[in-house]
């Protein structure tokens, strides 16, 4: 584990970029289709839509600016990112707010995937790879 303000350093630098770019993207993604479900009769949607709203908010500043989150470790944005993605959804089950949050929630599990698989180094891909050339 990366000590607290250190950069993690453990994963590939394209697994990183594709979490965050899933972060950014799904982040806009959610905010755009979080103001088609507030355009609605359902006053619970509209809620949903707002709070769909405000987690695309959060995770494009969180993915996009912030070196505050970026020194916090994987599996707590991954834990922030899936519990702020699951409310609008729950409230309001539609096609917008599912394609919504699930980005939100791909992202998370992204980051809580990253912070459980560890990168192995060269020396242990070389001591578990079978020798080229042995005969069986």
């Amino acid at each position: 584990m990366s000590a607290p303000g250190a950069p993690q350093d453990d994963m590939p630098r394209w697994v990183r970029y594709c979490a965050r770019g899933v972060g950014c993207g799904g982040g806009i993604i959610a905010m755009v289709l979080g103001v088609f479900t507030c355009i609605g009769f359902s006053p619970i949607c509209i809620v949903a839509g707002i709070w769909q709203v405000l987690a695309g908010v959060i995770v494009v500043s969180a993915e996009a600016y912030s070196q505050w989150v970026d020194q916090k470790p994987n599996w707590q944005k991954g834990a922030m990112y899936v519990v702020i993605s699951l409310p609008a959804f729950i409230m309001c089950s539609s096609v917008s707010t599912l394609f919504g949050s699930s980005l939100i929630f791909l992202c998370g599990v992204l980051y809580v995937m990253m912070a459980l698989v560890k990168k192995c180094s060269n020396e242990d891909k070389l001591a578990t790879a079978p020798e080229a050339g042995r005969s069986t």
